[in-house]
């Protein structure tokens, strides 16, 4: 009776609403067709008639366009909720796939032989990931903390070596795990120790680590609370995107209350990045000697750590491998570019190198009235052409030597062509005759200012052809403070001296002995007051 009484009143509450809101309608509505009458005299009611029709279209447009958005949105909820999601994995396995097929383009370009075949043999590596159907877990902890014991629990027969010595794991181990409910087999790796001390232990450390890389599965087995060292194991392998179950082990070593706060202090440590239900208890081999005389011995108590890698694995182990293998084939792909990134450096500089020193000897032999980077145009036009070859940008002739204009005209504009010419007449002048400073001077400075812009434009291309937030001037500027530090500009000038001061001395005739040609300049001071 109650809930009928209330249905009335607010049916009443709704209809007196519609009613009011009519009448403010009609009322408002009047308003205009009077004002309108007022102020357009005879077109007022044609007029009132036309702005009624179009905010009764407006209005329904409106209607309309919301009615097909809502349809819209539930075909597509509805598509999205009737999707299978294993379509996820057959994603990520096609992705790393693509990453796979990108590495191998990228491969074809290293050139030093080795590191190309190491490169190469790893994507084969995860190449054939890519095609098993196993799933891997991988046991992975410090020496002695029962890693091959558990995994002789979990297969329930006798493997491996389980002395209580340290490093008694020396290289690993791969068996089967038989589990029922799964589509997919399940290796199981047994792993060397972690954090052993000497050469060899490192040595298996580096082996394990590897293991825990290529797992689908991590258990990280411990005896206790977890230390430092430890700790950030966990976590790193967490941020690596591994997904990993921590294993407490030899419970049977402490009493009941002792392994709760224990594991409430494990939980606690690693959360929130490991939840808590994946930090289980374990006891993989209770001693003999607490079986009372005439009962069987204990048994090994892994029913939980069972239970819930069967969950994992069942719930989650189609994506685990396809992140697994994705994420290798990422590594991969970065360790691939690292080389590459590396190999177009050591180009670029030795490009960068060649056109310094030929545009320096030309100009040093022909000198010109007044030195200026555009001098050398072509020059460093061709040094553009190349560097733009080298980071896989192909440029025309026209645009490299615009390119190479615009940075010219940059140092100009900044004033680092005189702050350098400055900085190096300083530099030789303590150390050579007048004339052959002056001489040389100009091919000098060309050649170390071709440096600053062969540097400059070498960032340019490794960014994409990006010159970053402060544009040109600020990358150009960067190279020319980082090229007149002290040791740089020494190694530079050492060099000037062997290819164009010396050199040009022994061209000119009836030049006074000076000094010996083979005295090094003096020690660049590192600075100048650049004219702006």
């Amino acid at each position: 009776m109650k809930k009928r009484t209330r249905r009335l009143v607010r049916s009443g509450a709704v209809v007196l609403g519609s009613l009011l809101a009519l009448w403010m309608v009609i009322t408002l509505l009047a308003g205009l067709a009077q004002s309108l009458q007022t102020l357009a005299g005879g077109w007022g009611a044609p007029l009132f008639l036309v702005i009624l029709a179009a905010l009764g279209w407006l209005g329904w447009t409106t209607w309309q366009g919301q009615q097909q958005g809502s349809r819209q949105g539930r075909r597509a909820s509805g598509k999205a909720g009737s999707q299978a999601l294993p379509m996820a994995f057959d994603s990520k396995r096609e992705a790393a796939g693509e990453h796979l097929d990108s590495i191998g383009r990228q491969l074809e370009l290293v050139q030093d032989q080795v590191m190309r075949q190491a490169l190469e043999s790893e994507r084969r590596q995860v190449a054939a990931e890519l095609e098993r159907g196993d799933l891997v877990v991988v046991v992975f902890g410090t020496g002695s903390s029962g890693k091959t014991s558990l995994i002789r629990a979990l297969l329930g027969e006798m493997v491996g070596s389980a002395e209580p010595a340290m490093g008694s794991t020396q290289a690993s181990h791969t068996y089967r795990l038989p589990m029922a409910g799964l589509n997919r087999g399940v290796r199981l790796v047994d792993t060397p120790g972690i954090l052993e001390s000497g050469v060899q232990g490192q040595r298996r450390e580096d082996m394990a680590r590897r293991q825990a890389v290529q797992a689908d599965l991590l258990l990280f087995v411990v005896d206790g609370d977890l230390r430092d060292s430890e700790l950030r194991m966990v976590r790193l392998l967490l941020s690596l995107g591994k997904r990993l179950l921590l294993v407490l082990n030899k419970c049977d070593l402490l009493g009941q209350r002792q392994e709760q706060r224990l594991l409430q202090v494990l939980r606690q440590r690693c959360a929130p990045q490991l939840p808590p239900e994946d930090v289980i208890p374990a006891s993989s081999a209770p001693p003999r000697l607490a079986a009372a005389p005439g009962m069987p011995p204990p048994v090994p108590e892994v029913a939980a750590l069972l239970r819930r890698l069967a969950q994992v694995l069942r719930l989650e182990g189609d994506e685990l491998m396809a992140d697994n293998i994705l994420l290798q084939s990422r590594h991969l792909s970065v360790d691939t570019e690292a080389v590459l990134t590396n190999q177009r450096e050591r180009a670029s500089r030795t490009v960068v190198e060649r056109y310094a020193w030929i545009g320096g000897g030309i100009i040093a032999l022909t000198p010109l009235p007044g030195l200026d980077l555009l001098g050398a145009a072509a020059v460093n036009a061709q040094m553009v052409l190349e560097l733009g070859r080298i980071h896989g940008v192909k440029l025309g002739r026209d645009q490299g030597r615009e390119l190479a204009l615009a940075v010219g005209r940059t140092m100009t504009g900044l004033g680092l062509v005189k702050g350098g010419t400055l900085l190096l007449t300083t530099a030789l002048s303590a150390a050579w005759p007048a004339l052959v400073v002056a001489k040389a001077l100009q091919g000098v400075s060309a050649a170390w200012l071709t440096r600053v812009a062969g540097a400059s434009l070498t960032e340019y291309f490794s960014r994409n052809q990006d010159w970053g937030d402060g544009g040109m001037a600020a990358a150009i500027r960067k190279h020319y403070d980082l090229n007149r530090r002290h040791t740089q500009l020494n190694d530079f000038l050492t060099m000037a001296v062997e290819r164009i001061v010396e050199p040009l001395q022994r061209r000119l005739k009836g030049v006074p002995p000076g000094q010996q040609t083979n005295q090094p300049p003096a020690p660049a001071s590192g600075r100048s007051d650049d004219p702006e």
